[in-house]
């Protein structure tokens, strides 16, 4: 079958998605970039032959997952049945992928940093799926994808515990997948198996006929070696649970001490040792961000060919400054620290920034009330070419306020500053407007909420600083 599936390259889907580009598969599925057709967005669509004794239950599956909701599961849009060439499928259709880990594998592994920023939004899908009594089923690195840079894990193969997994055997598969019964267990030694390759390149040493576990490469270190150690134990019971393996990369801090009240001998020194303490923590998580799929290795230049510009989100902004620069249509947009302010003229400048768009009020919070900031699910960047870019001198920045309703949808957008040029803002604000949220949540009720959105443009790449503003 598989000869077969590239000569499938522009035939249509149902009418309705044109099979752009075949993007590779096996004897028994294909993937070709689409487009959905309402939304003129690229996705990712995969078919495969309709056996007439479980094609309804696979659809079952892709339906029940096309209603999950997380930011680290790659979003089931549609599925359903059509016929190519005289012969039966099913086909699926999820965002699209720009990136996955087996991509980068054969290049480099990856460090302590890069592993640990895989391994947290990975397991968090993990512990969604198991809490709701569901596996996936199929992890490794092909599953592992990254999507306008945030990581999400594949999510065709969602079933229930238990449910026999009707896939091809795979060298991540554990002992028991031979009996086909699935079990978050066996999504567990998967992982295992996963992070050895991830930070070694190879995969453990294993003979199924033997009864022993699997013997790790000497170059592994802790703390993936106790993990790995733990994943990778022969009997299903003996494995840790998703929730060991954070608890062990992730130590839950000491317990506070008592609580000193204002005035009370020793309330200056609790504040003045948590002072430092709060601000490392923060420098912490400022650090911290999407470095997974980097092909360069840290510390080596980058390849000099650039590609088109994609947005890096950070987590923690450092705070706006103001831009000043060369209105659109010059030869150049200077960043807040290229040009002087005129002593001639004591007249504001007159913007061709279009007006705000007005925003609907947002629920705002009591002081006791128990705020759930929503998340980041989708990022655009802004489409803006190589050759405007290169008018840059310093950095152009924008900051757009979108207001999100309780379900995560931007209905509306506006500057909080526009910046020096023209151009750069409405490619931002139209940007903006596209983004998508997880809800955020007060009390246990969604809600609707505002978010900061900083866009920075400098010669060789863009990058958009996401931050809640209320609730």
């Amino acid at each position: 079958m598989k000869p077969e599936w590239k000569r499938w390259e522009g035939q249509v889907v149902n009418g309705e998605f044109h099979l752009r580009r075949y993007v590779g598969g096996s004897d028994h599925s294909a993937v070709f970039v689409t487009e959905r057709s309402a939304q003129q967005q690229k996705a990712s669509i995969k078919l495969v032959p309709a056996d007439p004794q479980d094609a309804d239950l696979q659809l079952s599956r892709w339906e029940g997952a096309g209603k999950l909701s997380h930011p680290h599961l790659l979003r089931l849009f549609q599925a359903g049945r059509c016929e190519l060439g005289g012969t039966a499928l099913l086909y699926v259709v999820t965002e699209y992928a720009e990136e996955n880990l087996s991509e980068v594998l054969p290049q480099r592994p990856l460090n302590d940093a890069e592993a640990r920023d895989m391994l947290r939004p990975v397991l968090d899908a993990l512990a969604f799926l198991h809490g709701k009594g569901l596996v996936h089923g199929h992890i490794k690195p092909a599953n592992i994808m990254v999507v306008a840079d945030q990581l999400r894990l594949s999510s065709d193969g969602i079933r229930e515990i238990g449910e026999s997994s009707g896939s091809q055997p795979s060298v991540y598969d554990p002992p028991e997948a031979a009996s086909g019964v699935t079990s978050a267990a066996g999504d567990v030694w998967s992982l295992g198996m996963t992070l050895v390759e991830t930070v070694t390149q190879r995969l453990p040493g294993w003979d199924k006929t033997h009864r022993g576990d699997p013997a790790l490469p000497a170059t592994l270190q802790e703390p993936f070696r106790s993990v790995a150690r733990n994943c990778l134990r022969r009997n299903p019971d003996e494995r840790w649970t998703v929730a060991e393996i954070k608890s062990h990369l992730w130590p839950a801090p000491a317990a506070p001490a008592p609580a000193l009240t204002e005035g009370s001998p020793g309330a200056f020194a609790k504040w003045g040792y948590m002072v430092p303490l709060i601000a490392a923590c923060l420098v912490l998580a400022a650090l911290a961000g999407p470095r997974l799929l980097n092909r360069t290795p840290e510390g080596q230049p980058a390849p000099a060919a650039v590609k088109t510009p994609k947005i890096e989100a950070q987590p923690k902004p450092s705070p706006a400054t103001s831009n000043v620069g060369t209105p659109d249509g010059g030869t150049s947009h200077r960043g807040s620290n290229d040009s002087k302010p005129s002593p001639k003229s004591n007249t504001p400048p007159k913007s061709n920034t279009p007006p705000p768009t007005a925003l609907r009020p947002v629920a705002t919070a009591n002081p006791s009330s128990r705020v759930v900031h929503g998340e980041v699910l989708q990022q655009v960047s802004p489409e803006v070419s190589q050759s405007a870019l290169r008018t840059i001198q310093g950095t152009v920045k924008v900051k757009v306020r979108v207001e999100v309703d309780p379900s995560g949808r931007v209905t509306g957008a506006r500057f909080d500053s526009a910046g020096p040029s023209k151009y750069f803002a409405n490619r931002a604000l139209q940007a903006a407007r596209r983004w998508e949220f997880s809800p955020a949540e007060v009390d246990g009720r969604k809600v609707a909420s505002e978010w900061v959105l900083r866009f920075e443009f400098a010669r060789t790449s863009a990058r958009a600083f996401p931050t809640p503003a209320t609730p």
